[in-house]
């Protein structure tokens, strides 16, 4: 997991290390030494940094997941456009086995479960 944040990182990390999941995770940031290592040396890569396009294609292992939960705007050089993009480069898509689109990827899962919270904490205030 990149990134430590109480939204996301540091909740998911929590989350993985669970029994029953039983994954080994490690947790880097931005003060990291060598997060590109720890990314090569990995099997699933879950990017929440909140820094467009950090992890590059040489960061991945060929055949791992990739989960891009980062959004920002950037500016297209080569036509001077605002586009979404990801804290990982497109690139990576080449050699992922699975990587999740900037944008249309983790968003749609986080409204829709923020949807479905909101429905059952209304029907359990009014049934209680």
């Amino acid at each position: 997991v990149i990134g430590r944040s109480r939204i996301v990182g540091m909740p998911l990390s929590l989350m993985l290390a669970q029994r029953g999941v039983d994954a080994t995770v490690t947790i880097t940031h931005s003060k990291s030494k060598d997060i590109a290592q720890i990314c090569r040396n990995s099997d699933v890569i879950i990017a929440a940094l909140g820094r467009p396009e950090t992890v590059k294609l040489d960061w991945i292992k060929p055949g791992s997941v990739v989960v891009d939960v980062g959004i920002s705007r950037s500016i297209d050089p080569g036509t001077g456009k605002s586009k979404l993009v990801g804290d990982v480069s497109a690139e990576v898509m080449s050699i992922a086995s699975h990587m999740t689109p900037v944008p249309g990827g983790v968003g749609p899962m986080t409204i829709a479960c923020l949807l479905r919270n909101t429905v059952e904490a209304a029907f359990r205030q009014n049934n209680s």
